[in-house]
């Protein structure tokens, strides 16, 4: 008799551990959720305090038809806050990381004044653009701004990245290998900014 007050006790406590609420580990609010297949990241990914913006737009927005091959095609206004001391330079990155043969870069500008805020729309194919900063190549072999043409029926993600770096590269000119080499063990912040575009 003395027995059994123990052994009915254990029993329940068996068949609640079994069928209760322990059998999920609740995810911690700080790990990401996986991407789903087809689905942007609609949060900003940032280090310390430098923030990046395309124009008025909020993370994860459609890019305007201006900016695009739907429009005229001309380069967005980009604007940033929170360069961290001890930035020697900035460089600027637009990735389609959608396209069919992999990524695709759109936009490289590197050399970036780390006083400087922003860049303004409709920049021209200079090799120095107005605030003194350099752009480099595209993944066509072109200079400057390449407007986002996803194919026709598809949605594609487009990445702005800014980079703040512990120096000023020293480059005639620059294609992103040339970048990526020049970003290892240099960066000391970066944050993105997604969009997309449909066609």
């Amino acid at each position: 008799m003395y027995s059994c007050r123990y052994v009915l006790p254990a029993l329940i406590l068996s068949v609640l551990l079994a069928f209760g609420g322990c059998t999920s580990i609740p995810s911690s609010p700080s790990s990401p959720l996986p991407e789903q297949a087809g689905q942007p990241v609609q949060s900003p990914v940032s280090s310390g305090n430098l923030a990046l913006r395309v124009g008025s737009l909020g993370p994860g927005s459609v890019l305007p038809d201006a900016y695009t091959c739907k429009g005229a095609g001309e380069s967005p206004p980009v604007s940033w806050s929170g360069v961290p001391d001890g930035t020697k330079s900035l460089v600027l990155i637009l990735d389609d990381p959608d396209a069919p043969a992999g990524i695709f870069t759109h936009w490289l500008v590197f050399n970036i004044p780390p006083q400087s805020t922003g860049i303004d729309k409709g920049q021209s194919y200079a090799k120095v653009i107005a605030n003194g900063a350099q752009q480099g190549e595209s993944t066509p072999g072109s200079r400057g701004y390449y407007y986002p043409c996803p194919p026709p029926g598809s949605t594609h993600r487009y990445i702005f990245r800014l980079y703040a770096l512990d120096e000023v590269l020293i480059l005639p000119t620059a294609d992103r290998t040339a970048i990526d080499t020049a970003l290892s063990g240099h960066t000391i912040a970066k944050t993105e900014f997604l969009t997309t575009v449909s066609r």
